[in-house]
Formats: C-alpha cells, sequence, structure tokens
C-alpha cells in the first residue's frame, strides 16, 4: 500500500489530551485523507494521568473509530499504538509482555522523554529497551531538553534508538528552539520518521500540509518519502533496519 504513514497522534476520542470526540477523530482522519495518508498508528498518552493509561479502553475507542472510518468511507487504516513515557513506573518491567504498548508488530515502542529536564539515564534505558528485542521510537527529540545537550541526539542513534520528528516544528509551532534543532538532527540525517502528532481537527489541514511541504522542502522528494512514507511502513511490519 502506498501513501503516508502516521506514527504518532492523537485520534482516539476522550481518553487523552487529543481528539475530544468521535467527530473530532472523523475531522481529523479526513483532513489526514485529503494531504495523502493511508495508515495511521493513534497513540494515546500511556500516562497516569490519562484514561488512556488503559489499554482495554484504548483498544475499544481504536475499534471504534475504524469502524467509524469504514462507515464514513474515509480510506485511513489504523494500527495499535500509544505514546509511553520513559519515566512512567511499569513501562521497562512490561517490556516482552502483553502489558507493553508496542507499535504496529509489537517489535518498535514510540516513547517521550521529558520536556524540561534531565534524563541522564537515557542511554542505559535504550540499552535495556534493546536487549528486550524493543527498539525505542523517541518522540519530538527537537522539544525536550535533554536533546539540546551536543551530540546527545546522534549518541542515542548510535546506541539503537530512532528520533521522530514532530513535523509541525518544522514551521515554528513549538518555537524557535525547536524548529532549529529540529532543523540541525534533520540536516544530521538523525530521523527515522516524521509524524504529525496531531491532537485537534482545528485548521489540522492547514498546518500539516504546510509542515509537509516545509520537510519536503528540506530534505528534498527521496527523503521525505523516506520520512512519511516508506520507513514508517516498515516500522510498522517490525522492519527497524
Amino acid at each position: 500500500m502506498t501513501g503516508f504513514v502516521d506514527l504518532h497522534l492523537h485520534l482516539l476520542p476522550g481518553v487523552d489530551d487529543g481528539s475530544k470526540s468521535l467527530d473530532e477523530s472523523l475531522e481529523m482522519a479526513r483532513a489526514l485523507v485529503s494531504l495523502g495518508y493511508t495508515r495511521a498508528a493513534p497513540s494515546p498518552h500511556h500516562r497516569s494521568e490519562y484514561a488512556s493509561l488503559s489499554a482495554a479502553l484504548c483498544a475499544e475507542k481504536l475499534a471504534e473509530v475504524k469502524a467509524a472510518l469504514a462507515a464514513a468511507g474515509l480510506p485511513l487504516e489504523l494500527f495499535p499504538n500509544a505514546e509511553n513515557f520513559f519515566l512512567e513506573d511499569t513501562l521497562m518491567s512490561s517490556l516482552g509482555t502483553p502489558a507493553s504498548r508496542t507499535l504496529g508488530s509489537g517489535k518498535v515502542l514510540l516513547v517521550e522523554a521529558p520536556y524540561q529536564g534531565p534524563i541522564p539515564m537515557l542511554g542505559s534505558l535504550v540499552f535495556r529497551m534493546k536487549l528486550k528485542g524493543v527498539t525505542p521510537l523517541i518522540a519530538h527529540p527537537e522539544r525536550c531538553f535533554e536533546f539540546e545537550k551536543k551530540g546527545r541526539a546522534a549518541e542515542l542513534v548510535q546506541a539503537g534508538a530512532l528520533l521522530q520528528l514532530d513535523m509541525g516544528a518544522l514551521i515554528g509551532r513549538y518555537g524557535k528552539a525547536a524548529e532549529k534543532l529540529a532543523r540541525q538532527f534533520l540536516a544530521d540525517g538523525l530521523y527515522a520518521v516524521a509524524a504529525t502528532d496531531l491532537h485537534s481537527p482545528v485548521n489540522a489541514k492547514g498546518w500539516v500540509g504546510e509542515s509537509l511541504a516545509a520537510l519536503e522542502k528540506a530534505v528534498g522528494a527521496k527523503g521525505f518519502k523516506e520520512l512519511v512514507e516508506s520507513r514508517p511502513a516498515a516500522l510498522l511490519s517490525g522492519v527497524t533496519e
């Protein structure tokens, strides 16, 4: 299947800080389909402050959205996923068990670092995940304090982690500092995939379309296809190399 693949978005209704209703979820999906997306892996927060901590609830909501997409004739195929948190107490102990909230086929874990404050044990956590047979896909490093350290992003990629760009950073949605880091990491070839991190239908088609254009301008047609289509599709199927 061809088309763009989004591995980070908050499409499931009423479970976290993303979509508030099924109608919003459908509106977000329409925007993505209109821009060329054919597959997505909604990534509800796996954190204790959200209802989406419940894997069972998220599975119910995923099924609900799938049914609604089919009824609306929207050709967006959905896959299981979650946005995990490096500092969540149960994260490491769940790896390799049915409780682990992995992406697609189960070989990749979308995981985020804190926005503020250091996480010096990050390299060790990546190493432990790899030992468990799981490849961490680190969400939006350009927005996280830990990755402001010179060489930190390259060090973690070398250790076996993958990095995911929030493409809105390229148009300044998260401030100048995040945009500067995003462009530097792109120039250094450190990102494995680019994703929307879509939370709301508000102007979704507009800003995501602008972000896609900015990404293609930054990396060229071949790099663009790699970041939004071929590499995320491979990760969905468990191919991490």
